[in-house]
């Protein structure tokens, strides 16, 4: 990994992703996570302070990059439960079967190389009746944006560590074999549009 993967885009991602219009949409879906919790792409950490802490007994907190650990750890540092650190790829989730109660994924299947062997490795770790918490952004319904979203992405993608601005996120989740109990499609207030139309929401396996 090179000088710009691992500190430029760390620095970059983690600036975009605490923009208020962001923390305003983690701060509505994090609380959701609940028992022993997973998060895939666990970034900077900027989800740390909208946990409920109370709800929580741990968390694996999965984050491949180097920078994005070095970021988070300051953050997590106060968490009141124990937290264990997983530097692997998504597509690579070492736990057992049926061990969590929560898999928290939120602006990471953007940028994650396979989502789809990501998402069935989530499932595969989930206890009967977890749940999949996302937040996640993507495509766009309206054509002039979803055009914008199409011409930007090559260059988007080289830029901010491998995000794509038009994946479908709940597409990907329901192709994985998740029921998706409740989805709030919507533009973020504050966000530009073409990288702005949220998907968030909670499935089960």
């Amino acid at each position: 990994m090179g000088f710009y993967d691992d500190h430029v885009v760390p620095a970059v991602v983690s600036f975009a992703c605490s923009m208020p219009a962001i923390s305003r949409e983690r701060a509505r879906i994090v609380p959701e996570a609940r028992g022993t919790v997973l998060e895939l792409g666990f970034g900077s950490g900027l989800n740390a302070r909208f946990y409920d802490c109370a709800g929580i007994d741990k968390l694996f907190a999965l984050e491949p990059s180097a920078g994005m650990r070095r970021r988070a750890r300051r953050r997590v540092a106060d968490l009141p439960f124990d937290v264990e650190w997983l530097d692997l790829k998504a597509e690579e989730i070492p736990l057992d079967a049926a061990s969590v109660d929560t898999v928290l994924v939120t602006y990471a299947l953007c940028t994650i190389p396979d989502p789809a062997r990501a998402l069935s490795g989530a499932r595969r770790v989930l206890k009967p009746g977890g749940r999949l918490v996302f937040l996640e952004h993507g495509a766009a319904p309206d054509p002039g944006v979803r055009r914008a979203q199409d011409r930007l992405n090559a260059v988007w993608r080289r830029l901010a560590g491998g995000c794509n601005l038009n994946r479908e996120p709940a597409k990907l989740i329901a192709q994985a074999g998740f029921a998706i109990e409740r989805l709030d499609a919507h533009y973020a207030k504050g966000a530009p549009r073409f990288a702005g139309y949220m998907s968030a929401g909670v499935a089960r396996a």
